[in-house]
């Protein structure tokens, strides 16, 4: 096995260049951060290519990533700490891509090329002190601020938000958080950017209901989550965040998006069940960015 010097590792970070120019979007742009809690990459790429998300297919193909962490609460201290998923290629993580860097995490001072940098404890942390008015609106019990450990990311942000009609087992989630949030934004009044990270749940289990009983196998009991219902959860999703996006780009203009899973979930592939396990099909997610 060969030895590879920390310089020549950290050289090749300072090579790298990132697709998006951060320093033309940080302080320019409103951020949104859309997390499709627990989508799983062959769902995604399947409805894409079936014609079935029409509004996130305006806006490029996923691209196959790996999850920093195999469920909800791992993977958003990482996401929130500027390490989304990485790239399905990447060998080290000198090769992945830093829109986001922490300073402080012993990867090097110096910024990627294009990244943005900061120094505080967390990248909503960060943006709020280059100025960006900072919102959250939760989806599962991590966002909900009904415990202590459901506090803990509502913290990093100014605003944060969470109601029952938001969380996993009510079948319009998606719909009530878009309506939410396009309320906030009609009565916003302060000049700041925003950043505002959403939590998409309805993907996340139970989402048996989102297949309408006309199309059940025969056979299917009713209250049985499966890819199909994953698939169809997707599905609803989408027809939501068209409304969201359209109506964020007519009243606030430019804004870069980040959109994600979290983590991929199992439905009995080789006796795996749901995800907080080191599955292929929990770590492999659909990621894309791009501008409104």
């Amino acid at each position: 096995m060969s030895e590879v010097p920390f310089s020549a590792f950290r050289a090749s970070m300072d090579e790298k260049k990132c697709s998006v120019d951060m320093e033309q979007v940080v302080g320019k742009c409103d951020i949104l951060f859309i997390c499709l809690d627990t989508l799983r990459y062959d769902a995604a790429v399947a409805e894409e290519k079936g014609g079935g998300t029409p509004v996130l297919n305006r806006y490029g193909a996923w691209e196959k990533r790996q999850a920093p962490g195999n469920f909800t609460y791992p993977s958003h201290h990482a996401v929130f700490s500027g390490f989304l998923p990485s790239k399905d290629e990447a060998r080290s993580i000198a090769e992945q891509e830093m829109l986001f860097f922490p300073r402080s995490m012993g990867m090097g001072k110096a910024i990627p090329k294009g990244a943005y940098g900061f120094d505080a404890s967390n990248l909503v942390e960060g943006l709020h002190g280059d100025g960006y008015d900072t919102w959250c609106v939760g989806g599962v019990a991590f966002f909900d601020k009904r415990s202590a450990m459901g506090k803990v990311f509502p913290s990093f942000f100014e605003k944060s938000y969470w109601n029952p009609s938001f969380s996993c087992p009510v079948k319009e989630s998606t719909g009530n958080q878009v309506d939410f949030i396009l309320k906030q934004l009609e009565q916003n009044r302060d000049p700041r950017k925003i950043f505002l990270y959403l939590n998409v749940c309805a993907i996340h289990y139970p989402n048996y209901f989102y297949l309408e009983e006309g199309e059940k196998e025969v056979g299917r009991k009713a209250k049985n989550d499966s890819l199909e219902t994953h698939r169809a959860a997707l599905r609803y999703v989408d027809s939501q965040l068209g409304r969201l996006f359209d109506s964020w780009k007519d009243k606030r203009g430019e804004t870069f998006v980040v959109c994600f899973s979290d983590h991929g979930t199992c439905y009995g592939e080789d006796g795996y069940v749901f995800h907080g396990v080191n599955h292929p099909l929990v770590g492999t997610v659909p990621y894309k960015h791009f501008f409104l």
